[in-house]
């Protein structure tokens, strides 16, 4: 009989479409040596470009120094990462956050697919956006749930509460949202919350079955032009807020994050010891040791915001002089420009001949856009500008 080496669910995972492109891009493009070349322009992932800051080494440098004979044990939550982390998240998220509430996690990551498998069954349903972040349906397929995707509306790029709706079934358990938003940078006001917040307490009254949402929150302390974000947390208490510290720190090399459990949520002692219990049985999913006992100080650093406005700013100017179609990020480190031809890909690879690199919208469900990660240094981003501009003359009829 033939023998098939690897298991129907991981044919399922490596068939997922974004999954797939994502892994053409990092196998088969080149991509890992042409983002050394001094002379290529790298605008794909949210890596760091510049040394991390003595700040950021030094906290790390001390939480390595033991302080105990246990300091390297087995660690599942950290009490003082966890109480860092709630008095941290109280002044983002204005909600009586505490420490009993909180589970550190291998980064957002890790706490959104925890989170999935500790709530949902599979077979049961889950909701999402398009452009998402274009892992969610690798997780989704992975602990067996069925992907449900809704267009956002556009250009806004908001929340289509009307679609949302129109999905939601019997076996619906989990709607994800994702504010700031990766990759168009919308940040979700208010009243779209409340009202999506109204939307799932009606739904889940009417099946009988609590809907739950999980709110993908990592770049919840990168937002512009002095605005106020607001999590769905703070209307809708059947929220699994899940942070990663990669983003705000820009070190997504090292995992590092936590699920957070809203105060208003009830009896949410068996869902924080159903999530502790997964971590362990899918293989001790905890930060490590250095991590933890690093949180303290890493809460008192964050990446310079303002200088990620700068060059939003320099960068969003510069291509709508040149003619492109771009909206201002509200939050994120992103930008989401229309391609200038409806082959997004085509346009992307032809960026990528002239030694600029940066991600087509068909890798998040969106055909016709492309993103531009705005972590490259300020020197990258002016160089990279005649080369955007030429590319773009090139799709231009004579």
């Amino acid at each position: 009989m033939p023998d098939q080496p690897v298991s129907d669910r991981s044919r399922r995972i490596q068939d997922v479409t974004p999954f797939r492109k994502l892994f053409a891009f990092l196998r088969h493009s080149g991509y890992d040596k042409r983002r050394l070349d001094p002379e290529v322009f790298d605008f794909t992932f949210g890596d760091p470009h510049e040394m991390a800051t003595s700040e950021y080494v030094e906290a790390l440098r001390d939480a390595a120094l033991p302080q105990d004979e246990l300091w390297f044990a087995y660690k599942q939550s950290e009490l003082a990462a966890q109480e860092a982390a709630a008095a941290a998240l109280r002044k983002v998220v204005d909600l009586p956050w505490t420490a009993d509430r909180i589970r550190m996690s291998t980064g957002g990551f890790g706490a959104i697919t925890v989170s999935m498998k500790v709530v949902a069954d599979p077979g049961d349903e889950v909701v999402y956006s398009l452009p998402p972040w274009f892992l969610y349906e690798a997780l989704a397929v992975e602990a067996g749930l069925v992907p449900i995707k809704v267009n956002a509306l556009q250009p806004s790029f908001d929340l289509d509460l009307e679609a949302i709706a129109a999905v939601i079934t019997a076996r619906t358990r989990i709607v994800i949202v994702n504010s700031p938003n990766n990759p168009t940078g919308r940040v979700y006001p208010p009243e779209t919350l409340r009202a999506l917040a109204d939307l799932l307490e009606e739904a889940s009254a009417r099946n009988g079955r609590r809907i739950y949402l999980i709110s993908d929150e990592p770049y919840n302390r990168i937002v512009f032009d002095g605005a106020t974000f607001h999590s769905p947390a703070e209307f809708y208490p059947w929220t699994l807020l899940c942070y990663s510290y990669g983003k705000t720190l820009l070190a997504p090399g090292q995992r590092l994050g936590y699920l957070a459990i809203p105060p208003a949520m009830p009896d949410a002692d068996p869902l924080l010891e159903a999530f502790e219990s997964v971590q362990i049985a899918a293989g001790w999913l905890f930060p490590n040791a250095v991590m933890q006992h690093a949180v303290p100080r890493l809460e008192e650093l964050s990446i310079d915001v303002a200088h990620l406005q700068t060059k939003r700013d320099r960068f969003v100017t510069a291509l709508r002089e040149m003619g492109y179609t771009v909206a201002s990020p509200e939050g994120t480190f992103y930008l989401f420009p229309k391609s200038p031809i409806p082959d997004d890909e085509a346009f992307v690879a032809d960026l990528a001949q002239r030694g600029v690199l940066v991600m087509p919208g068909a890798l998040f469900e969106t055909p016709g856009y492309f993103r531009i990660c705005l972590t490259a240094t300020m020197a990258t981003i002016e160089a990279s500008l005649p080369h955007f501009e030429e590319a773009l003359r090139s799709t231009q009829p004579g």
